[in-house]
């Protein structure tokens, strides 16, 4: 496997988590989740349209996440995305596994002391 189709299967896999933690920082609109995933990642974690709306609609339908429209400084409406308790639970449970999850990888790729 190509390293490009590999941290796209990873990226595809953590999508709605990178979501939900974005958003347990404050609620965001759509275009704002994807260019403050690339701010956070220091530019490597890049989501598109194709992958971000799908995402945020099945966060939406699971009650993970709701919309609501609302109106930036600018006068502009957008959509916001807020995290529900529902979601803040989800997102506990995903970084514990997480974290669990990296800490076998790193046993298994890390080079024996």
């Amino acid at each position: 496997m190509v390293l490009s189709a590999y941290l796209t299967q990873l990226l595809k896999g953590n999508t709605d988590v990178l979501i939900l933690a974005l958003l347990e920082r404050e609620p965001m609109y759509g275009h704002q989740i994807m260019k403050e995933m690339e701010r956070a990642s220091q530019g490597f974690l890049k989501l598109s349209e194709g992958t971000l709306y799908p995402a945020l609609y099945r966060l939406a339908r699971e009650g993970l996440v709701r919309a609501r429209w609302g109106k930036l400084s600018t006068g502009q409406e957008r959509k916001f995305y807020y995290l529900t308790k529902k979601g803040e639970q989800r997102l506990a449970e995903c970084r514990s596994t997480w974290k669990s999850f990296a800490a076998a990888m790193n046993l298994v790729t890390s080079p024996s002391s």
